[in-house]
């Protein structure tokens, strides 16, 4: 039903009506940065580290400072502040922590490319002057994401805003290295790494993307080339790597190849170099040639193979990705320049036994440079994490840190329970410096926050990885080792709220460390508590309305601040959250956010139709003064705050959202406020209006979290309070004894329903009128709702001449009640009947074209699935079509 702002009572608009100090329609626009701001100045947001009332307490996940928000952003921070209001509100002291990460790779690259177009480097500038210019960098341009916070209505408490190399981080993350350090858990060994050739660095696992590459595989013979001894086919698309081959191995029991396991092949490029055949587990028989060649220092499954048989792991290739070392004529080139060299090289020896063929398959690029990532033996610096990793499993299987929802935990087990020596040390500038000093005579000294490195003494010059500095966010963030007034109070933190796409790489290293600190450090550097955050609620990933994934290559990516823009920041949270199942991803697109506008702009309507018509905030009257629609709706009302509450309990915020947008759509607008409409011109009048004033009231408290900003203005208004930010949540309950009023209403309901379904298929226009008489209320126990229903359905009294053209018969909870109509004067029976015909007509030549394309053996062979099913769809609709006008032709009147 649409609402219209009008005045309905016999009454004269008061002039200090409140209604008149709302704008005409709601304009986001013109009103969110005001709101925002006021709320800041306020000091709403800043929590009281000595307050006695109980802590609830988020850390933000640390966005990077190069960075802008997206629509993952906007989701997680959507859902913390809602999480953050509706605690604030149930008298919690609550700390939203916000704070931006250095991003390492990030904002080095973005800094160095800066200094390229000015024409200089790093190197050219030095590394003390390149630190300079990236603190320079983050005074003048970093940040961005703070104000793009403020515009989505971020509730954070900007007076303890962090930076991950801040004074006090730095301190912390010190701190922990040196006791990891000095427990043997961290160690500077060879292995593997996942290596950038452009950056000239180790990546973590979560900075390389696989994509899958169109490579070519080449087959190629090791030992004789004619078969007259013995040899050895493998097959690789990586054929550069062979220069770096120390072994090839076979399946143990392939009998091709069993007589050869134990010898060795002469290398057919390096002269001074051979290879020995091994039996190995990892070797699949069934797969190409049943044979694989093993670069141990250029691939991770063969750098696993060669420490099980104690190979040698020669590195082929420099930190840029050229062949070196390798006493060839190739040195010196690029690995794919080198890939084609080499295969002309063993094509001239005849060593090339099958022609290149394409070959698809997954490659690991840089997320930031957006090279392939070669995998390559380096010397770096590690955690060892078997005793690390079981804390971090054991605090949820204990029950310490309960992870929501509990689907995610497998993946959870399965991670830190397999999870392998993590490297942390970084070949970059910019970034926290490895607390490691190197002396005379190999001596290696591992300084503290408050001790000095000896003299003459050179510290190590790789940086941390950036998750290490993050991994200590919710401890470091409140003054950690320091013994400081937030640790107590809010530490560990309540829920941690993030995508399930970063479970494995920040959730764990955040659990770590968490556990670390809780439970194995010593004296006044443990903090308060065994883990980092009692919940965990993992989120889905945003995807656009056709499910797939946003990126810029695909071009259906769609930035938070357009929406925020276009709609409105509430309609961008309430979107977000209406679709925030745990665990699952969402699906959204202009539609989901113009549909969450509308439900702004039905709300701000009903609410300024409501107070235009006297709604106001006071004292309940008593139950039995009220009416049968007074009492369903604070029924349903006190329903709906058990359900929201139950709800976001559980971090269930898609049903909260569809709680509250049905109650308030369908039961509140569409229903209560037309039934008020009539009681606002009876006896009943002044406690409609204030039931009508205390379920807005609810409604907005209830809705606040999601849509901070229209509720704000909208309940400020209703109730002349402060701030929403500050009120109370809602108590309210069902109401005990109203399952008769329930009843009523319903059938009363579900007769409107029936005659306007009525009026609808005859064609009454809406605002038609036309006589009836209702036959068999009195029976039902539901003649109270006669009023109503003539009003809402558009009909009037009979009078002495009245007779009935058509009849319904509606199925109520106590019996039939029969609606007598006379449409004869309401509509144009013959113009109709010749309008019906004719759309019959339509209809049943629509079923025909359709079934004789769906009988047709030949076009369902050759047609696409969702062509047959379009067509499909088509015919169904055309039948129901027939059937409906037919019922319709039937039940009119002759003409």
């Amino acid at each position: 039903m649409a609402i219209r702002l009008v005045q309905v009572t016999t009454e004269q608009p008061n002039a200090a009506n409140p209604a008149q100090s709302l704008p005409k329609s709601w304009n986001p626009a013109e009103h969110e940065d005001s709101i925002y701001s006021r709320w800041v100045e306020a000091g709403y947001f800043e929590a009281d580290a000595s307050s006695d009332k109980p802590p609830y307490s988020i850390v933000l996940p640390p966005p990077n400072v190069t960075g802008s928000l997206h629509m993952g952003h906007a989701l997680d921070h959507t859902l913390m502040d809602a999480l953050s209001r509706r605690k604030r509100m149930q008298g919690y002291e609550v700390l939203w922590l916000p704070g931006m990460d250095h991003a390492g790779i990030a904002t080095q690259t973005l800094v160095e490319k800066k200094l390229n177009a000015e024409g200089t480097s790093r190197h050219e500038i030095g590394r003390e002057a390149f630190i300079e210019k990236v603190w320079e960098w983050k005074a003048n341009s970093g940040g961005t994401i703070g104000s793009q916070m403020r515009r989505i209505g971020d509730g954070v408490d900007w007076s303890r805003e962090r930076f991950t190399l801040d004074e006090g981080l730095s301190r912390a993350v010190q701190t922990i290295f040196k006791e990891l350090y000095d427990q043997g858990l961290i160690y500077r060994a060879e292995r593997l790494v996942n290596w950038s050739p452009v950056l000239g660095t180790a990546i973590s696992d979560i900075e390389v993307k696989y994509s899958d590459v169109d490579g070519e595989l080449v087959t190629f013979r090791y030992g004789s080339v004619d078969g007259s001894g013995p040899y050895i086919d493998v097959a690789t698309t990586r054929l550069e790597t062979m220069l770096g081959d120390t072994a090839i191995a076979v399946a143990p029991g392939d009998e091709r190849y069993a007589h050869l396991v134990g010898q060795t092949l002469p290398h057919p490029i390096r002269e001074d170099w051979s290879v020995v055949v091994v039996a190995d587990e990892y070797v699949d028989p069934e797969f190409g040639s049943g044979a694989v060649k093993i670069t141990p220092a250029h691939d991770p499954n063969d750098f696993e193979v060669a420490q099980r048989h104690s190979l040698p792991m020669p590195t082929i290739m420099d930190a840029s990705a050229r062949i070196e070392g390798t006493g060839t004529k190739f040195d010196g080139l690029d690995r794919y320049e080198a890939r084609s060299a080499i295969n002309a090289e063993l094509a001239t020896q005849g060593r090339i036994i099958a022609e290149k063929r394409p070959y698809v398959h997954s490659v690991g690029h840089s997320e930031r440079s957006g090279e392939a990532i070669e995998p390559r033996l380096s010397m770096q610096w590690w955690v060892k994490v078997a005793d690390l990793a079981k804390m971090a499993g054991d605090a949820v299987r204990d029950g310490d840190t309960v992870i929501h929802p509990a689907s995610q935990e497998p993946r959870w087990f399965d991670w830190v329970d397999n999870m392998h020596d993590w490297t942390i040390s970084r070949q970059l500038w910019w970034g926290h410096r490895i607390p490691i000093w190197y002396g005379p005579d190999g001596d290696v000294v591992c300084v503290g926050p408050d001790e000095t490195a000896p003299e003459g003494y050179e510290q190590d010059p790789d940086v941390l990885d950036t998750w290490f500095s993050s991994g200590l966010w919710p401890f470091s963030t409140m003054g950690w080792p320091e013994s400081t007034s937030d640790l107590e109070p809010f530490y560990p933190t309540s829920v941690l709220v993030t995508g399930y796409d970063i479970l494995f790489f920040w959730v764990a290293r955040m659990m770590m460390f968490g556990t670390f600190v809780g439970q194995r450090l010593s004296g006044d550097k443990a903090v308060g508590g065994p883990v980092p955050f009692r919940d965990v609620f993992l989120h889905g990933l945003v995807r656009d309305e056709h499910g797939q994934k946003m990126s810029k290559s695909k071009g259906n990516g769609i930035d938070p601040l357009d929406w925020v823009d276009q709609y409105g920041a509430d309609a961008l949270r309430f979107t977000l959250a209406r679709g925030a199942a745990p665990g699952g991803d969402l699906s959204v697109g202009d539609d989901h956010a113009q549909a969450s506008r509308n439900f702004a702009t039905k709300l701000f309507n009903a609410t300024k139709f409501a107070l235009m018509n006297g709604a106001k905030v006071g004292t309940l009257p008593g139950l039995d003064s009220l009416s049968d629609a007074d009492r369903w709706i604070l029924h349903r009302l006190g329903e709906l705050r058990v359900a929201v509450d139950a709800s976001l309990d559980a971090y269930e915020f898609s049903k909260a959202c569809d709680a509250l947008y049905h109650f308030t759509w369908d039961e509140l607008c569409d229903w209560y406020l037309e039934l008020a409409k009539v009681q606002f011109g009876d006896e009943r009048a002044a406690n409609t209006k204030v039931v009508l004033g205390h379920v807005l009231d609810t409604v907005l408290r209830l809705l606040h979290p999601f849509i901070p900003f229209v509720t704000e203005v909208l309940w400020t208004t209703l109730t002349g309070e402060e701030s929403l930010v500050i009120a109370d949540w809602p108590n309210s309950e069902p109401v005990a004894g109203a399952e008769e009023s329930v009843r009523r209403i319903e059938d009363t309901q579900k007769l409107i329903t029936e005659v306007r379904r009525f009026r609808s298929d005859q064609g009454l226009k809406p605002g038609q009128k036309a006589p009836a008489k209702f036959l068999g209320l009195e029976d039902v126990d539901a003649d109270a709702t006669l009023a109503e229903v003539r009003n809402l359905a558009r009909l009037t009294e009979p009078d002495d001449a009245f007779a009935a053209t058509a009849s319904i018969e509606v199925r109520l909870t106590k019996g039939t009640v029969t609606v007598e109509i006379d449409i004869s004067d309401a509509i144009d029976v013959a113009a109709e009947r010749k309008r019906l015909e004719k759309d019959l007509a339509g209809a049943r030549k629509e079923l025909e074209t359709t079934g004789a394309k769906l009988g047709n053996e030949s076009f369902l062979a050759k047609a696409p699935e969702h062509v047959v099913d379009k067509i499909r769809g088509r015919q169904e609709f055309a039948r129901a079509e027939v059937e409906r006008i037919t019922a319709r032709l039937e039940g009119m009147p002759q003409a």
